[in-house]
């Protein structure tokens, strides 16, 4: 803990990022438990809370190459805060969503929300390295995701009692602040070279070509291994963890009966499980050798398989939540150590379209697992559903083994960090 909060009193922007990430990640844990709560109190339906995961991934699908090119092409402060302004209004329009028969809102905005999210998700991936120095990077990294996680924690217990005990509207209020408050605080960012990726393929003829530039993001993918790698360990996890978004609500309201504290106690433990998760991972990391690494992201999703096979299955609540937590403590630990290689090893001009390439593949995988797992529930039990989600997401580590064995994952090239890019003084009070 001590290297974080150092981290946090020497590097003004890496604070006023950290900050606003705080406040900005309640508020979407705000959102999503009023969402999915407010979806199943109108409809009592499993399969509009997968409509409404749907209605999220598809947009999220359709603005990852957008965001991609734009992020290596423009400046991506400038875009981080244009996404949060756009997102603020959005989640204030969900206050019109809330009386019953209005549940197509809830399709409509949870779509316009997640189409400007990447613009933000992605780029805060990309700036990292611009405002993090080589040596403290891991330390970001851990601590970015310690944060979200905490978040997620904070966010999901917080909100489900206040939508128990103030209903709906706070909730999405709340959310909307919490982007401007994030907006405000990436405004105060400062570097000496800015935050505009510095491109040599940016000739005069290739200005007006964007998919030209997405599809040479794809091929430096296929030219890294282990960075194509990590993105498909993202799409196997997502076979199980987009049912998983669904299967939350249904343990909390139906399997468990607790309602919407039963849901937000859920993801409240999740969140436990992440936070734990990243700092094991921020201990390991500088002590694994590269072979260490990629061995532990195999035994990572095989024991987070078998804890997702053991929560569909555990008969009381508490157990539940122990098995959930432990399964989202291995995912938080190959989440951290495969981000922070992608850090080290992809070149600032591919961070963007690399980052949202790898988002837009998640989306796309749990978009179909969410389709899937939403028809199911209306023919199938959510334990029955719960048990093949932690199958197919412990296969991830199956195939990781598998190419770690035969020699297909060796280390790229150190390109990830330029250091004089960093400026870490400044104004000591944000």
């Amino acid at each position: 803990m001590n290297a974080f909060f150092a981290l946090l009193g020497r590097n003004r922007n890496y604070r006023a990022t950290w900050t606003g990430q705080i406040v900005s990640e309640v508020g979407d844990n705000f959102n999503n438990i009023a969402v999915f709560s407010l979806a199943l109190a109108n409809t009592h339906s499993g399969l509009v809370v997968a409509l409404i995961l749907i209605a999220r991934a598809i947009p999220a699908i359709a603005a990852g190459p957008i965001a991609g090119v734009l992020l290596d092409r423009l400046d991506r402060k400038r875009l981080m805060i244009l996404s949060d302004l756009t997102r603020a209004v959005i989640a204030l329009l969900f206050i019109f969503a809330i009386p019953p028969g209005r549940t197509w809102l809830l399709y409509v905005l949870s779509g316009a929300l997640m189409f400007a999210s990447p613009f933000f998700t992605s780029g805060r991936a990309s700036i990292l390295p611009t405002i993090a120095t080589k040596d403290d990077l891991h330390t970001a990294n851990s601590l970015t995701q310690l944060t979200q996680w905490s978040t997620v924690t904070i966010g999901s217990f917080l909100g489900g009692a206040s939508v128990d005990g103030f209903g709906y509207k706070l909730a999405f209020v709340f959310n909307a602040f919490s982007f401007l408050f994030s907006a405000f605080c990436i405004s105060r960012l400062r570097v000496e070279r800015g935050f505009r990726a510095e491109r040599s393929d940016l000739a005069e003829d290739k200005v007006m070509r964007p998919w030209h530039e997405y599809t040479e993001g794809l091929r430096y993918m296929r030219s890294s291994p282990l960075i194509l790698g990590i993105g498909l360990v993202a799409v196997g996890w997502a076979t199980g963890g987009g049912a998983a978004q669904i299967l939350f609500s249904l343990f909390g309201e139906i399997v468990f009966h607790r309602g919407s504290v039963g849901i937000g106690i859920i993801w409240g433990f999740a969140g436990i499980g992440l936070i734990a998760g990243a700092v094991v991972a921020h201990r390991i990391g500088p002590r694994l050798s590269f072979g260490g690494y990629k061995r532990t992201i195999s035994i990572a999703y095989l024991i987070h398989g078998a804890s997702y096979v053991l929560f569909s299955q555990a008969p009381t609540f508490g157990l539940a939540l122990v098995c959930i937590a432990l399964s989202r403590a291995a995912v938080a630990v190959s989440s951290v150590l495969n981000m922070s290689q992608q850090l080290r090893h992809v070149p600032n001009e591919f961070r963007g379209r690399v980052f949202s390439t790898v988002e837009t593949w998640t989306w796309m995988t749990m978009m179909l697992s969410m389709g899937i797992a939403g028809l199911a529930s209306t023919h199938a039990s959510p334990r029955v559903i719960g048990a093949w989600s932690g199958v197919l997401s412990s296969t991830t580590g199956i195939f990781w083994a598998w190419a770690n064995w035969t020699g297909r994952l060796p280390e790229p090239a150190l390109e990830g960090v330029n250091t004089e890019d960093v400026e870490v003084h400044g104004d000591p009070t944000v």
